[in-house]
């Protein structure tokens, strides 16, 4: 009997796209299910090299959700997404209204690394700008 090995389908713009669709709905599960088991989230900032970290599905999912409840109102528009291999990159403009009652308006983009067809890395960078009045 031969057995049939499928591989996973590729990650591809329209699938970052699908995952930032994800983003802007604030549905964590439905983010997760694009990522990895252990999979990897730099957010963009923190006291590291490399922003916070969060590391496991559990750990990104709960960063995520910290991100739709400090800014209730998030938004990451005019996307532009690319992938070439095992790497992507989307672009997008953030836009949100802290908890705490500032505005940001700032371009940003993320670097991901893919493996199996899933995001096992997802590094965030975002301008950094002065507090807006909201």
């Amino acid at each position: 009997m031969t057995e049939t090995l499928t591989k996973a389908p590729a990650v591809t713009a329209d699938t970052l796209a699908a995952f930032s669709d994800a983003f802007n709905r604030h549905d964590a599960d439905a983010l997760m299910r694009f990522m990895t088991e252990d999979c990897i989230f730099d957010a963009a900032g923190g006291s590291e090299i490399h922003g916070a970290r969060f590391t496991g599905r559990a750990a990104v999912k709960a960063a995520f959700e910290a991100v739709f409840r400090t800014f209730p109102d998030a938004h990451w528009g005019h996307g532009r997404h690319y992938v070439a291999g095992g790497r992507g990159v989307s672009e997008w403009v953030f836009t949100g209204t802290h908890a705490e009652g500032w505005r940001i308006e700032a371009e940003g983009c993320d670097l991901f690394e893919f493996r199996d067809g899933l995001i096992a890395v997802k590094r965030a960078f975002r301008k950094e700008r002065p507090k807006q009045a909201a």
